[in-house]
């Protein structure tokens, strides 16, 4: 059974050297899973005691608390439990195949997860938790970044201690306990919709959808969003309708009020951080811009 290494992650704890999560890797790598075993049935030949490499693992704290799963669900009690990165994980990130068809990343999600949970469930809301968590259970807290000084246009680095990155200031009044459901009158035509924060599930399908309109030469990013965001229009819950509402009746106006509402329920970690501007003693906010080099700076990908 994996054990928890830090159990106030991502505290003040003292984290990991390289030397050991190098260790952990490559013991992980070339070890067998904590299932598998050696079979004593043959009672003539004397069997080596089996060598089981425990994982070390994290409890992640997710942005929605769980409130936005039903009663019961894996994640419902608002964490995730997560392994330290191995080799293993190492080939995901390198695998072109993966990184051609634009899915490394939930790749090297899914293989992390402890939790006993469907993947395609989790919110997309919590999945920057999960990256962030990945991150430093992988290469550590501190990631550098560059910027550009807005008021200068000089090139900055900043040392980000990923750790102290800060949740998003919601409303949690408005978001029900095992509910993920939000009515919502449409301030122009006073129509009433449901609306539903999206999972890992909704936004491939979304994703799906897109691609195959821009073979098309279509562009419709955002009304094939709000497709799956809406999920009922004055309690009508036929698909069909939804999407004729959304191409030919919904107003510009309305459309915005839907993603000012979802900015205001949506809980996430909050990817934006605090840069001091050297010249003038005055500090500006930037936004943390995350690619393959966040797991890896070194990758010739």
């Amino acid at each position: 059974m994996a054990k928890t290494v830090n159990d106030d992650y991502p505290g003040n704890s003292k984290p990991m050297t390289d030397e050991q999560l190098k260790a952990i890797a490559t013991a992980n790598y070339h070890s067998k899973g904590p299932n598998e075993s050696i079979d004593k049935s043959t009672k003539n030949e004397k069997q080596p005691e089996t060598q089981v490499y425990q994982f070390p693992t994290e409890i992640i704290e997710l942005p929605s608390k769980g409130k936005l799963y039903p009663k019961g669900h894996p994640l419902s009690n608002g964490t995730v439990e997560m392994k330290y990165m191995s080799a293993k994980e190492e080939d995901i990130l390198t695998n072109q195949s993966f990184i051609r068809q634009g899915v490394v990343l939930d790749k090297l999600f899914k293989s992390l997860i402890v939790t006993p949970v469907e993947y395609n469930d989790l919110l997309l809301c919590d999945k920057n938790a999960i990256m962030i968590a990945a991150r430093v259970l992988g290469y550590g807290k501190d990631y550098k970044i560059k910027l550009k000084n807005p008021n200068t246009g000089e090139d900055i680095e900043q040392n980000v201690d990923l750790t102290q990155l800060k949740e998003r200031d919601i409303d949690w009044s408005l978001l029900e306990e095992g509910k993920n459901a939000f009515e919502f009158e449409l301030p122009a035509c006073k129509r009433t919709v449901t609306l539903q924060l999206l999972t890992q599930r909704e936004s491939a399908q979304i994703d799906k959808e897109t691609k195959a309109l821009q073979k098309l030469k279509k562009s419709a990013g955002t009304t094939t969003t709000l497709k799956h965001v809406i999920t009922s229009i004055d309690g009508d819950t036929d698909k069909q309708k939804i999407r004729h509402f959304v191409e030919g009746n919904l107003l510009a106006i309305d459309a915005r009020a839907i993603r000012q509402y979802l900015n205001k329920i949506t809980p996430d970690i909050d990817l934006s951080v605090e840069v001091l501007d050297e010249s003038t003693g005055d500090t500006f906010r930037s936004q943390i811009n995350v690619g393959l080099d966040f797991f890896w700076p070194d990758l010739q990908v």
